[in-house]
């Protein structure tokens, strides 16, 4: 990551935290070494795998769209294609991503409404009560409620994730 790309992370945590402190949502922020794996992400958090609010950004038809899922699972893709109404689906490359959000795939908050995107949320991520999320930086994150987290975003909740090795 280059210089600009930290100021644009940088401006991404400051917006979202400004919004959340601005509506009284608690959170807490934490500094850590940069992770780019969601198994690295939970180690280093000592969160479980699925606490994390995995954020994708995937295209669906025409229209881009953010996807928010527990980070042990994987996306679903027939569920989203059927969820959408389309037969085309397909993740939004690096270059997308960061035209987009103006940063790269794993550092993205599970806020669609920070990049105009519509959000769809995994019905299992309200299993937990405390998510956790790379917010706008590889080495930057935060936890909140998840109600409050539902609440504050108030993304489309369906099932679009997926087992990984089982195949659920």
């Amino acid at each position: 990551m280059n210089e600009s790309d930290a100021h644009v992370g940088d401006s991404v945590l400051a917006r979202l935290g400004r919004s959340l402190r601005s509506a009284g949502i608690s959170f807490a922020q934490t500094q850590h070494r940069p992770v780019y794996t969601s198994a690295e992400a939970a180690e280093v958090r000592g969160a479980s795998l699925h606490s994390g609010a995995k954020a994708l950004i995937v295209k669906g038809g025409e229209n881009f769209l953010m996807v928010v899922i527990p980070a042990d699972l994987s996306l679903d893709s027939h569920a989203l294609r059927s969820l959408l109404g389309t037969k085309k689906l397909r993740f939004a490359t690096k270059e997308e991503v960061l035209e987009r959000t103006g940063l790269t795939p794993g550092s993205i908050p599970p806020f669609g409404s920070l990049f105009n995107l519509q959000t769809y949320c995994d019905e299992r991520l309200a299993e937990n009560e405390r998510i956790n999320f790379n917010a706008g930086n590889h080495s930057v994150s935060i936890q909140m409620n998840y109600a409050d987290y539902a609440a504050y975003e108030s993304p489309r909740i369906a099932k679009v994730g997926k087992g990984m090795s089982n195949g659920e």
